[in-house]
């Protein structure tokens, strides 16, 4: 059993969302979901309360709470990517009914914050030729969704 599981407040449609989520990774699945056994703030008996679910193997848990408290980008969820074609598909995924932010960085239709990032980025950042990695970091932060062959080619330009 996982020991930490991150739950999210939405209002009303965390089964909508866990479905949308686990439709996006492998290794992803709806776990449980628990309809209220009594009228509570956010709706009444036998509406959904809570979704679990596994996201790429971890769990998580959506709750029903209400419009209280709406997601902001203090906690984003990032996705290492393989390459460009799974960067596209995932970007393209979340931005229908969200909004493309910076950097990698877009929100989904409930207003989650998620972070698409290729691993050669990671590696291109991390680059112990610091010249290398500062041309790979200002190359990205001119983007909205990540493309690495941009960010490469940066990376090899020499002055």
């Amino acid at each position: 059993m996982q020991k930490v599981v991150p739950c999210l407040w939405f209002n009303g449609d965390a089964e909508d969302a866990a479905q949308f989520y686990v439709s996006l990774l492998p290794n992803s699945s709806i776990d449980r979901v628990l309809k209220s056994p009594t009228d509570t703030p956010s709706g009444p008996a036998d509406t959904v309360l809570t979704v679990e679910f596994t996201l790429a193997g971890a769990k998580y848990m959506g709750l029903n709470g209400g419009p209280q408290y709406p997601f902001t980008e203090a906690v984003s969820f990032q996705i290492y990517c393989d390459d460009q074609a799974e960067v596209d598909r995932l970007w393209a995924a979340l931005a229908d009914g969200g909004s493309e932010v910076a950097c990698g960085w877009i929100k989904d239709r409930w207003g989650l914050s998620w972070q698409i990032v290729p691993t050669r980025l990671i590696e291109l950042l991390n680059d112990s030729d610091r010249e290398r990695a500062r041309r790979a970091q200002e190359a990205m932060m001119q983007m909205v969704k990540i493309d690495i062959a941009e960010v490469e080619r940066a990376v090899d330009e020499q002055n």
